[in-house]
């Protein structure tokens, strides 16, 4: 894997949620990430327009006024970012939004996730973006 940090955005509205994984990537894997946050759609979009670009996306589908297939939508769309992989991380797991998360994104994770098994995931789309 890469010798420098990666960043990943991770996108989710559960302030908790976004707390505990920033905190179980930056101390568990000694540096190797860094976790930008956005609690939004919009502060995602906000964040990237202020060239905070990351490695990789965490996305959350079901946020309250933009929701990930919106931003999605957008990422893919706009030509500076839509070279950024995007992983769907999300506790939609109905049959429709798994079979077009695995379809359209670099993969769909289910929450809750293990961090060992989230990191071996992101290291996957990262190497297969290296190629």
């Amino acid at each position: 894997m890469r010798s420098k940090t990666i960043k990943i955005m991770l996108v989710d509205d559960e302030e908790d949620y976004i707390f505990s994984l920033k905190t179980m990537f930056e101390k568990k894997f000694d540096n190797q990430y860094k976790v930008i946050t956005a609690k939004n759609g919009m502060e995602c979009l906000e964040k990237l327009r202020n060239n905070e670009i990351p490695d990789i996306i965490l996305l959350d589908i079901m946020m309250p006024g933009m929701d990930g297939w919106q931003v999605f939508d957008i990422l893919k769309g706009t030509p500076v970012w839509k070279e950024i992989p995007v992983i769907f991380l999300t506790a939609r797991t109905d049959g429709f939004a798994e079979e077009a998360g695995e379809v359209i994104a670099d993969d769909y994770i289910k929450k809750p996730v293990q961090i060992g098994e989230l990191k071996e995931r992101i290291d996957t789309v990262l190497m297969r973006y290296e190629k």
